[in-house]
């Protein structure tokens, strides 16, 4: 459902605990629980399948609780020390940040990071990258040729482009894509950039009605992540098959590929059994679930190769971004002042 450009509700960071009834274990919900808390922002889907297969290969019990990037990174820095969880995933990289820089995640260890290169982890090996997703520009076939479609991310901010293009900017998915931005481009291409989409774009909720919206021809275009469409290729193609994929490439910040991040809790007291369970994530076996699964997620990790259908991570071409640095509060402070969020 589309958005006017009025200011968007805030959304109630409602934090849902699920249980993840795995093996023979049953979740007491207690703190003194022999299980595993994991804070979760990724897919909850990903998550369960992560989990499963975690406790089938070692016999630890997990449970976890289910939240969006923002709303559990924010509940982690204010639990600070007293908080419950022994892992924090999530599907973007700025909460990991966020909780980095208030210091409270434990090393990972190198048996981890010889598992993860380089450009997927932060330098600080405060935390690893799990997965990834590219940024694309999805575009209504019908409305857009090859050659009509903008060379960089930046030129949607062109007034030919007024109109013609939709973005989710409430959701910490486009929030992420412009911390990139800021990040490779600094603030005033930023600021500029941001003033370009609040006169031009039309706003959606999310990824998904964004790709309907291209889809149907309300729009001739959007910025999104590739897996939404990749996933409904993979079924009925009802929000897609008008659509097809632009990758910017040339390290553009539209090329920009976002790291789903896994951390350790420096306050856990279950610090290997948490490890064991980044380890396994990042393994062979861990990252296969991303290959042949319906996440349609990149593995980053053990030289998993993405699933077939996926343009390589190779090919992508995307722009060196230190995803520890991605500064989620200076973006929200910007959008918020455009008028965006």
């Amino acid at each position: 459902m589309r958005t006017r450009w009025s200011r968007i509700a805030s959304r109630i960071g409602v934090v849902v605990t699920l249980t993840a009834a795995l093996g023979t274990a049953a979740c007491s919900g207690s703190g003194q629980s022999d299980e595993l808390l994991i804070y979760s922002a990724q897919h909850e889907s990903l998550t369960k399948e992560w989990i499963e297969a975690f406790t089938e290969e070692t016999g630890i019990p997990v449970t976890y609780r289910q939240g969006g990037d923002t709303e559990m990174g924010n509940q982690l820095v204010a639990e600070g020390d007293a908080s419950p969880a022994d892992v924090f995933l999530t599907e973007n990289s700025p909460a990991m940040a966020a909780v980095e820089r208030a210091d409270l995640f434990a090393d990972i260890t190198p048996e981890i990071a010889d598992q993860v290169p380089e450009q997927y982890r932060p330098s600080s090996g405060k935390w690893t990258g799990v997965a990834a997703r590219a940024t694309v520009f999805a575009y209504n076939t019908d409305m857009l040729t090859p050659e009509q479609l903008p060379a960089s991310m930046l030129d949607l901010q062109r007034p030919e482009w007024q109109g013609r293009w939709g973005a989710p900017p409430a959701k910490a998915d486009f929030q992420a894509i412009v911390a990139a931005l800021l990040q490779l481009e600094g603030p005033e291409v930023t600021e500029r950039w941001l003033d370009g989409m609040k006169t031009n774009a039309e706003i959606y909720d999310n990824n998904i009605t964004t790709l309907r919206a291209v889809n149907s021809g309300e729009v001739a275009g959007g910025v999104i992540y590739h897996y939404y469409w990749f996933r409904d290729q993979a079924e009925t193609e009802e929000i897609s098959g008008n659509t097809e994929l632009h990758y910017f490439r040339n390290e553009d910040p539209g090329a920009f590929v976002s790291i789903s991040g896994g951390g350790v809790l420096a306050s856990s007291d279950k610090q290997d059994q948490a490890q064991q369970f980044l380890q396994f994530v990042t393994s062979e076996a861990g990252q296969d679930i991303l290959r042949t699964g319906t996440s349609f997620e990149y593995p980053v990790a053990s030289g998993v190769a993405a699933n077939p259908a996926l343009v390589p991570l190779a090919e992508l071409q995307a722009p060196a971004v230190d995803p520890s640095t991605l500064d989620a509060q200076a973006v929200s402070d910007m959008m918020t002042k455009d008028g965006l969020l």
